[in-house]
């Protein structure tokens, strides 16, 4: 597995790699979620690479920056004999520009997280722009928990005309339903025995005010409930607001 920290080292490694090649995006403290990704790319692809980066253009919380998880010994360790590259930038390398050159979004992303988040898609969509553009793969991986980030994702390669296929997996859950996160290692004892009724809300609340007031009153300080195309979306709050932690969950719904 190679440890690309440069421009020209990805490039000329890209350059080597002859069939498919699959992309996996991440801000690291990797998961069970996260490898189930790499182990699609695995399945489809001849190639794997792997990114890890903290992107701090799409946080729009400073705490929320500060407070995440940072797990790098143990993502790579973990990513060993899996993957044929990790790709480990920093801010100067992806944004020698520091951010002048954005890519916005003017629909979709003003919405659910986006609403509550100022700048958060733009963020995201400009760092997945450049990352397509640099390790240019044929396919590239996202997890449906961040359904809106995927739906965002997929219309910005269609718009732009990329050559990438955007590719959506499943939403891996722990035993009791929570879906796995990176921020789910800043909950306390007790938030994460709280955190499950998270998902079982959404899933079972007959709308999406009877799911906001049962979310109330389980102690949740909720952030949005919005039922779109036949999908719930939810995001909470919960930590204290030095260390807050966001949890974000989508259900399908008959």
């Amino acid at each position: 597995m190679k440890h690309l920290n440069a421009v020209a080292d990805l490039k000329t490694f890209r350059s080597a790699l002859d069939g498919s090649v699959g992309f996996v995006p991440t801000m690291g403290a990797l998961h069970e979620g996260h490898l189930s990704l790499v182990d699609r790319s695995r399945a489809e692809c001849d190639h794997t690479v792997v990114s890890i980066y903290v992107n701090p253009t799409q946080f729009n919380n400073a705490n929320d920056l500060e407070n995440y998880p940072d797990t790098l010994e143990a993502d790579i360790a973990s990513l060993a004999g899996k993957v044929d590259g990790v790709f480990l930038p920093t801010y100067e390398l992806l944004y020698p520009d520091d951010f002048a050159y954005r890519v916005d979004e003017t629909d979709f992303s003003s919405r659910l997280c986006g609403e509550h988040r100022p700048g958060h898609f733009t963020g995201v969509l400009t760092v997945v722009m450049k990352l397509l553009n640099l390790v240019k793969p044929h396919r590239a991986y996202f997890g449906e928990k961040d359904f809106q980030q995927l739906r965002l994702v997929r219309g910005m390669a269609e718009t732009f005309f990329l050559e990438t296929e955007i590719v959506g997996c499943p939403i891996v859950r722990e035993a009791d339903g929570l879906a796995m996160s990176s921020r789910n290692l800043n909950l306390t004892a007790t938030d994460r025995s709280l955190s499950p009724e998270f998902h079982q809300i959404l899933l079972s609340a007959k709308d999406d005010v009877a799911a906001r007031q049962a979310l109330q009153d389980a102690g949740f300080e909720v952030d949005y409930v919005e039922t779109i195309d036949g999908r719930r979306f939810g995001a909470v709050l919960m930590g204290t607001a030095e260390k807050p932690v966001r949890l974000i969950d989508n259900v399908p719904l008959n």
